[in-house]
Parts: C-alpha cells; structure tokens; sequence
C-alpha cells in the first residue's frame, strides 16, 4: 500500500511565499509523527512526500521556487493507493485540498468536504452548535457585534489556531489592524483545552484530552506549548461533549480536534479543527498505541486495542 502524506506548510504549500518558523516546526511535527506511525505498519510499502525545498526531506519530492505544488501533490496522489491530507483551514485551503485529493485518489483519511467548508467558518461553527444546542462560545461578526462587557477576542473567521488572535481588556476598544472577516468572542475564564477524538466504523472515540498552554504579548494571543494527554474525563462529560459536536457536523470523520474551554459551568466549545492537529505529534506516546491502526485502511484486528505505556506528553511550541 502506498501513501501520500501531503502535509500542505512543509510539503510546498508557501513556496511562494515567506515560511513562518513557528508554523513550519508545528507542521513538521505533525508530518513526521504521520510517517513514524505509517512507517511501523507492514502493509505500508511506500510513503510518498512532497518538501518545500527550503526544508528538505530525504527521499522527498522537493517543491523548487516557481513550482507548481498542486501539480505536484496530484500526481503524487493518482501514484498513491491513500492520501492523508492536512493543511491549514485558512482561505479553504483545507477543503481545496481534501477536494484535489479526492480526484486524484480513490481513499483519502480526511473529513468530508462539506464539514470542513462549516467548521472553517467560526461564525458558522457556533451557528450550527447553538441550533445542536452545543454548549460553545458566542462568536459575532466584529462589524456587527451586540456590546460584550468585559475582556473580549477577536480572531479571523477562517483563521487556523492562534493565527491574529486579540485579547482586549474590558473598556477598551477592539480596533485591531486587519478588520475585514473578523469576528469576536466575550473572553471566558476557564482552563484551555482540546480534545483529539477519533470517528470512525465504531462510532465516535474521545483519545486524549490536552492542556493549552496559551500565553499573551502585548494583547497577542498564542499556544506556547501542549500537554497532550494530560487531562482526565472521569465523569465522560468531555467525551459526550465530543459526540454532541459530530452531531451538530456531519461529516468529521477520522482523527480531528475540538478546542474547548473548562469552565465553572462546564466544558464550552472554542472552534472545531476538521484535521490533525499538533496534538498527533504525542498521541501515540499518550495512548500507548500506533494511532494510524484506529484508522481505516491501516486498522487490523486486535492492534488497535494493544496498549503499551500510557503517558502525557510535553510538546513546546515556542
């Protein structure tokens, strides 16, 4: 079986453009931890990859300056009997992905295109939960937003992480440089948190709950850090949480990511990240096991019910 991991930031995506390093270490992190998994799994025979040329990759295809990528991951993918796509969710460059792939390729490991044009949008990601009644985070266009006492954030609509997130103190103006497609959010107290969930043939699967370890510089929001695994769902709160959410999306389907935040009242959802997130780069350590056997096709009998050593895993981002 071959595989195309086409991981959009490191795989040529920006070759165009200037290569964040924060964004380019995460990204590598999550394609490295997708082919150390793939790589220990015997029906894999190849792992085909595509590296922006400024982060070469031995046995990569690299993606010079003037390229085409797309041309390049296409052709990679009609090659390849699966392709696992990620990317970022900013500007659809998630959904035109998983899109691409699936002409190219009979099997792709990603949601369906439809949930991740809806969980792309914050705005239409809380209009969907309210009308699930899914507890989460009242979001408003900025333009058009009612008074918000206290602290509030303002963060793109299709942004991906902590990409132009803005925490303003109560009383203070939200007047951030970029305004076009923002919107803002009342600021909660509570532990930041995320959820890595599984939906798969056996129904929906909370794997491991992570601590965010968000930090803020002079009003800028960012995630210095994971600790993936580290917190508990002893009452199974987080985990109905977690099928509420697949509910009120159709469509997530494999390994995705749930933002959430642990409040007083109870656990609120942030946004819905319809991918890998960092958080893979330590999920196997944190469940004991090779995470891509709880995927179709790599599933086999008995493996993925195999637990090693279970531990948290410390990832710093910054």
């Amino acid at each position: 079986m071959r595989v195309f991991v086409c991981e959009f930031v490191t795989g040529g995506g920006l070759r165009g453009a200037a290569l964040p390093q924060s964004l380019a270490r995460e990204a590598a992190l999550i394609r490295d931890a997708m082919r150390r998994d793939l790589a220990a799994l015997p029906q894999v025979s190849d792992i085909l990859i595509a590296a922006d040329d400024r982060l070469p990759v031995p046995g990569a295809v690299p993606v010079t300056e003037g390229a085409d990528a797309w041309a390049i991951w296409r052709a990679l993918a009609r090659r390849a009997d699966v392709v696992w796509p990620v990317a970022p969710e900013t500007g659809g460059v998630l959904a035109q992905l998983v899109t691409k792939m699936l002409e190219n390729c009979p099997l792709v490991l990603a949601c369906a295109p439809e949930a991740i044009a809806a969980t792309t949008s914050k705005l239409e990601t809380a209009r969907r939960l309210a009308t699930a009644g899914v507890p989460h985070i009242p979001t408003f266009p900025l333009a058009q937003a009612p008074e918000l006492p206290g602290p509030r954030i303002t963060k793109p609509d299709d942004g991906a992480g902590c990409e132009d997130t803005h925490v303003w103190a109560a009383g203070v103006p939200a007047t951030p440089a970029r305004r076009a497609g923002l919107v803002i959010q009342p600021f909660l107290a509570g532990t930041a948190a995320s959820l890595t969930v599984l939906n798969g043939p056996q129904g929906v699967r909370l794997l491991t709950v992570n601590r965010q370890h968000i930090a803020v510089e002079d009003g800028r929001v960012f995630l210095a850090g994971l600790s993936v695994g580290a917190l508990d769902d002893g009452d199974g709160r987080l985990a109905a949480l977690a099928r509420d959410v697949v509910r009120a999306l159709p469509g997530l389907a494999g390994i995705f990511g749930i933002d959430i935040l642990l409040t007083q009242d109870g656990p609120v959802v942030v946004e819905v990240n319809p991918r890998l997130t960092t958080a893979y780069a330590g999920l196997g350590t944190a469940l004991g096991l090779n995470p891509a056997t709880l995927l179709p096709p790599f599933a086999e009998a008995g493996t993925a019910t195999r637990a090693g050593t279970r531990a948290p895993v410390e990832l710093a981002l910054a």
